[in-house]
């Protein structure tokens, strides 16, 4: 499986990205920086994404099903060199299963998650999910 997307910038304002279904916009000056959102913000949604994409996976695989997922991303930026050091999750998953193992499926999201595996590389990611 290949992916591919194309990404603009106009000089002096801000940044998108094109994707199957539309366009997300960027900030690349100090001017968009507080309005939009910044590449950090992006990778991080890409992590998310790729955690819920996951537990949609998982929860056939493990036979439960789940009304909503929700996950918070933190991230510790390092100034010099720039880097995010360290990435904390927590998935708050809705289900009125009475018991779903929530340590397969956090083992399940580490290891077969693409973008998980690859923030995990350059980065310490840790997390939880929280059944209620």
């Amino acid at each position: 499986m290949d992916f591919s997307i194309t990404a603009t910038s106009q000089s002096g304002k801000e940044g998108s990205f094109h994707l199957k279904n539309g366009a997300v916009s960027f900030g690349i000056t100090k001017e968009t920086a507080g309005l939009l959102s910044s590449p950090a913000d992006i990778y991080l949604s890409s992590l998310a994404a790729c955690i819920l994409k996951n537990i949609e996976r998982f929860s056939g695989m493990m036979k439960f099903q789940y009304d909503q997922a929700t996950i918070k991303i933190s991230a510790t930026h390092f100034i010099k060199p720039p880097r995010l050091e360290s990435i904390v999750y927590e998935v708050i998953l809705l289900s009125k299963e009475e018991k779903i193992n929530t340590a397969l499926l956090k083992r399940n999201l580490e290891k077969f998650g693409t973008i998980y595996n690859m923030v995990a590389q350059s980065c310490n990611v840790s997390g939880n999910i929280i059944h209620k």
